[in-house]
């Protein structure tokens, strides 16, 4: 059963695909993003390669739980996909995966690792559905 997981951003959203029987996540690519309505062509390439079952979108939220502008552009972003492939889709807090991310592709890559928007983006999100499918296993 496949699992597409969205990081979104406003200029870029990266996307991972994971295994819910696995638990494990990979980061695919970053899609390009206008204000935050993503390229279409892309997203609807990666529904048709992936067939997920559900999406996941990271949901932005302040270090103090409060929302911000980008948590209602994230909820609106998850939710159009939701409802143009007919999926269930899961929210997950998000907080600090974007730094996580930069410390694994660091620690892989070095500072040239850290030029990429788009690969800090996509581990991001494989980050969000890795916390998504423990988060899911410990509640049952």
């Amino acid at each position: 059963m496949s699992v597409l997981a969205f990081d979104f951003g406003i200029n870029s959203i990266g996307v991972a695909v994971g295994n819910e029987f696995t638990m494990s996540a990979t980061p695919l690519e970053a899609v390009k993003a206008r204000d935050g309505i993503p390229n279409a062509d892309q997203i609807n390439a990666l529904f048709k390669e992936w067939q997920p079952s559900y999406i996941v979108v990271g949901y932005p939220i302040n270090m103090d739980g409060t929302k911000e502008e980008l948590s209602f552009k994230a909820r609106k972003f998850g939710n159009r996909l939701a409802d143009k492939f007919k999926l269930k889709v899961y929210f997950k807090d998000e907080r600090l995966t974007t730094a996580d991310a930069k410390e694994r592709i660091f620690s892989q890559y070095g500072y040239k690792g850290l030029a990429s928007k788009g690969k800090i983006d996509c581990v991001s999100a494989a980050l969000i559905l890795e916390a998504f499918f423990e988060e899911k296993a410990v509640s049952g």
